[in-house]
């Protein structure tokens, strides 16, 4: 694999490898001993071309999110990874914010109910916008936070922008990708459960360098704000609980009501920063590093 974004396992047993950066999916063995590409390179109808985000249901279906000839595409395949469906988003692809080479777009975070598709769309004007497998925007969630640089548009979407989360156990979880790092729950309407702020001694150095202006980046043909995000992956485990791993090797736990549990870190070949977190349907915890 060129780069694994994503790492999932549907209730089979196979699991899916997102390589991003090979523009395919592949499918892996219950057994671990045999991985075959599933999904290839292309801008046409059951291919992928300059994907950015994945994600798998427990039936075996999956969405991928690409951008071919510019533009923000979702397409739904099968359990036998064929194309059942999709949709483009409306308007243009624009990156929310840029990520080291990589310029991150709502459709980058997607989460996938099996039903629905759930996608960070900040320019709608709240943070979550849910659409059906046919690419019909069903309801928006969740308001804009106040960032005090609403007059810079581009910059106060940026700070709004984050990952959509579906809680097994009922409602939703945003996490908020840029400073100040915070996450907000929703229930199964959409309505706010709470509010709360990132902290701990790990990443106080972290938040202390933030800057307080944002130079851009020109990207095709406008300027994109250079805001570095804080956290790199974020999921919740069977029990509702929210797991957040930071840029920093750091990944915080918190409970259903909000209270960090616990700190935890990966160790591979060595301490890892997960950049993916998928919980199985047994509890087991895949990462990418």
């Amino acid at each position: 694999f060129e780069e694994p974004a994503a790492f999932q396992q549907a209730a089979n047993g196979y699991y899916f490898v997102f390589d991003r950066r090979g523009h395919s999916v592949y499918m892996v063995d219950p057994d671990r001993e045999s991985a075959r590409k599933v999904v290839e390179i292309g801008q046409e109808d059951g291919r992928i071309l300059q994907p950015s985000g994945f994600d798998l249901a427990a039936d075996g279906t999956f969405v991928v999110a690409d951008v071919p000839r510019g533009q923000e595409r979702i397409q739904v395949f099968g359990p036998a990874a064929l194309r059942t469906g999709g949709f483009f988003v409306a308007g243009r692809a624009a990156p929310q914010f840029i990520f080291g080479n990589l310029g991150v777009t709502g459709i980058s975070s997607l989460q996938y109910s099996g039903g629905s598709v759930f996608i960070s769309e900040p320019p709608r004007g709240s943070l979550i916008t849910e659409y059906s497998t046919a690419g019909i925007a069903q309801r928006t969630i969740g308001r804009l936070r106040d960032t005090g640089h609403e007059p810079e548009r581009d910059l106060h979407l940026a700070m709004n922008a984050g990952l959509p989360l579906l809680d097994p156990t009922g409602g939703f979880y945003y996490v908020f990708l840029t400073q100040p790092p915070m996450f907000r729950k929703f229930d199964a309407a959409g309505r706010l459960v709470f509010e709360r702020h990132i902290e701990g001694r790990e990443i106080d150095d972290l938040l202390a360098a933030q800057p307080t202006t944002w130079p851009t980046r020109r990207v095709d043909d406008r300027e994109v704000p250079f805001v570095q995000p804080l956290i790199r992956a974020a999921s919740v485990d069977p029990q509702g609980q929210l797991w957040i791993s930071m840029i920093v090797p750091y990944t915080y736990v918190y409970d259903t009501h909000g209270d960090k549990a616990r700190t935890v870190q990966f160790s591979a070949t060595g301490i890892i920063s997960p950049t993916s977190l998928f919980f199985t349907r047994t509890g087991r915890l895949l990462v990418t590093p």
